[in-house]
């Protein structure tokens, strides 16, 4: 229940008083209006002056203004597509909506997709899937041509991993954000030149059907500083001018560990321009922070951070400029037990929502502990995990899941999609059986941040 807001006037003449009590929704919406008539003087006015101070400055509103309002949800995980295949599994799994291109005025999906290969980090060219029904039915996996491998001099493969889509509402245009990498004829890493890592994007034309080829973001000291530049597994988001906010992490030519920042860009639909970065957020071991994820909630941008050991969260009021870096922990104190593995923000008009994988869940014989991946509600000003809300969204199947995704699709449901890393032909005896999952988030109350941002596009 609410705590009631109460109105005393006096009538003297009358001798008595008039209590209005008011009750307030959790969206500051008035319910209730009800008028108490109690004499001035007497009992009846001092017990209920009594019962007014302990009930709204007592125990139960202080109780109430320390945690946020929670917002029920319900999850639902289901298979997009099965492949069991002794020579790839599919990776890196994520979904984007297209506004009012799916069937009946609802958004179309496009989620971007790749081959996990033998060797450990070895990725093939792009392929993506799209569902016009918002999920009831898929096509693909299609490969994409133009962002298939290229290849450079002494036998090097090219290709883009780590990929993010997102959309552009400006220029209505899907722009896919991933990291470009040089592999040897055996499917190793080469690190040996500025540049070899570095952010790649391009773009999805939903009224021609047709993607662009990869193009390289231009950045400064490319030979110093940003010898190395990942926007791998990274959520960006876009500005109400169209531009960008891009966590990565880089490196320097004689670098031990990442350090990550979050770029400034610019976009006109067809060039994505470095205009500046922020903060430079480091920790010594654990190769730094890495894989970072950008979220804006009710006016305060907030940055989760993948390290070796632990998992980092921060914010932020500008989305460049953060405070000290934390560990994450749930309400209770205890570390969330996330660690060398990334995480990734649900933001819904009433609350705000961590999407990770943990110890302490039954699942050390997974490695990394990747399975299965939960869902919980954030505390925005505390910032730690509300533990009471964890769900898992994803189910652990006797294997590991790989690099996941987490977007809002509708003012109803948000996404979590990941793969399921096995190579073979037999399915795990748990029913790992190389799945790509969509796990659906149903929310109990409109997402209005989905809303408000389909009135802008109009």
């Amino acid at each position: 229940m609410n705590c009631p807001r109460q109105y005393v006037a006096s009538n003297a003449a009358r001798r008595q008083s008039v209590v209005m009590t008011v009750r307030v929704d959790e969206n500051g919406i008035v319910r209730r209006i009800q008028k108490i008539f109690i004499p001035t003087d007497g009992l009846y006015m001092r017990v209920f002056m009594a019962w007014l101070a302990l009930t709204c400055s007592g125990s139960y509103s202080a109780a109430h203004a320390d945690s946020p309002l929670l917002l029920p949800f319900d999850v639902k995980a289901e298979v997009v597509h099965k492949e069991l295949s002794p020579e790839f599994c599919w990776f890196h799994p994520r979904v984007a909506a297209i506004p009012v291109a799916g069937t009946d005025g609802r958004p179309a999906v496009v989620m971007t997709i790749q081959k996990h290969l033998v060797a450990s980090d070895h990725y093939s060219g792009m392929y993506f899937l799209r569902t016009d029904d918002l999920g009831q039915s898929w096509t693909g996996p299609t490969e994409i041509p133009a962002l298939a491998w290229q290849f450079g001099e002494n036998d090097e493969t090219i290709a883009v991993c780590d990929v993010t889509p997102g959309w552009h509402a400006l220029t209505r245009k899907m722009l896919a954000i991933g990291i470009k990498l040089r592999y040897s004829k055996d499917g190793k890493h080469l690190l040996d030149k500025p540049r070899s890592h570095e952010c790649a994007y391009a773009t999805y034309d939903p009224e021609l059907g047709r993607w662009t080829r990869w193009k390289m973001l231009a950045m400064p000291e490319t030979d110093r500083k940003f010898f190395l530049v990942a926007p791998g597994c990274v959520q960006w988001l876009v500005n109400s001018d169209g531009t960008l906010l891009l966590p990565i992490y880089f490196k320097s030519e004689s670098g031990d560990d990442y350090t990550t920042t979050v770029l400034h860009c610019s976009f006109d639909g067809q060039e994505l321009r470095y205009l500046e970065h922020g903060d430079e957020l480091a920790i010594r071991g654990g190769r730094g922070f890495v894989e970072p994820s950008l979220i804006l909630h009710q006016g305060t941008y907030f940055l989760t951070l993948r390290n070796d050991k632990a998992a980092y969260v921060t914010k932020s009021t500008d989305g460049l400029h953060f405070q000290p870096v934390i560990k994450w922990r749930f309400d209770d104190g205890q570390e969330l037990g996330s660690y060398n593995t990334q995480a990734h923000w649900l933001a819904h008009s009433n609350g705000l929502f961590l999407t990770y994988t943990r110890r302490g869940a039954n699942n050390n014989h997974i490695p990394r502990n990747r399975a299965p991946i939960y869902i919980a509600q954030v505390d925005p000003t505390k910032v730690h995990v509300l533990r009471k809300t964890e769900r898992a969204v994803l189910p652990e199947r006797g294997v590991m899941l790989g690099n996941f995704g987490a977007a809002a699709i509708t003012p109803d449901e948000s996404w979590v999609t990941d793969s399921e890393y096995i190579l073979g032909t037999t399915p795990h005896s748990k029913g790992g059986d190389g799945s790509t999952w969509l796990g659906r988030v149903k929310w109990s109350k409109p997402n209005r941040m989905i809303e408000d941002a389909a009135q802008v596009r109009q």
